[in-house]
């Protein structure tokens, strides 16, 4: 499904993979997934998420099932572009709360030869486009939409509930503050 590319032989350009869902949909499981396969390859690979998100740990990027990689946290998006220089594979968490320059950036890396695989909630709370998600979509050779299991029926979820009061935005949380639901449950709560 995915050309990966022999460390002996570069193309003259990379690529842009992006893979988008809900909350507990298992961005994050499959990004450190493709992220493996790549340094099993004998791949340079890189990873940031942004230095905000510290909900499992500041430094490495970790699962809602508690898998774990290194990863290098940055406050902004052309420190990716500044500390990626000559990476095979460079792989980003948590795009969203990324500032709208990550899609120069990731451009400006797969223009330069690099496979660039970032993960990210594809929508709010709200069920609106989330940051610059919806332009890094276009942007990309290959998108891949996962899918949690709603909460309340057990059918796909691709809508993130958010449990809590709070109109802001961007709002770290796990379990305690945010479910999957389905399009019919979301509809439902959102009334």
């Amino acid at each position: 499904m995915f050309l990966e590319h022999h460390p002996h032989t570069k193309s003259r350009s990379g690529w842009i993979e992006v893979i988008c869902g809900s909350m507990f949909s298992g961005k994050t499981e499959e990004l450190m997934r493709r992220l493996r396969r790549a340094q099993i390859a004998k791949l340079s690979v890189e990873i940031f998420k942004p230095a905000a998100d510290t909900r499992y740990d500041e430094q490495e990027i970790v699962s809602h099932d508690r898998n774990r990689i290194p990863s290098t946290p940055v406050d902004n998006s052309r420190s990716i572009l500044l500390m990626s220089e000559g990476m095979d594979v460079v792989g980003i968490d948590e795009a969203q709360f990324f500032d709208d320059g990550i899609v120069d950036v990731v451009n400006e890396l797969a223009n330069r030869g690099a496979r660039v695989i970032i993960a990210g909630l594809d929508m709010d709370f709200q069920g609106r486009p989330f940051g610059p998600m919806p332009n890094l979509m276009a942007v990309a050779e290959y998108v891949t939409k996962v899918h949690a299991i709603c909460a309340h029926t057990g059918e796909l979820a691709h809508f993130s509930h958010r449990k809590t009061t709070t109109d802001e935005q961007f709002l770290l949380g796990e379990k305690e503050a945010y479910e999957p639901v389905s399009r019919d449950v979301f509809n439902r709560l959102k009334s």
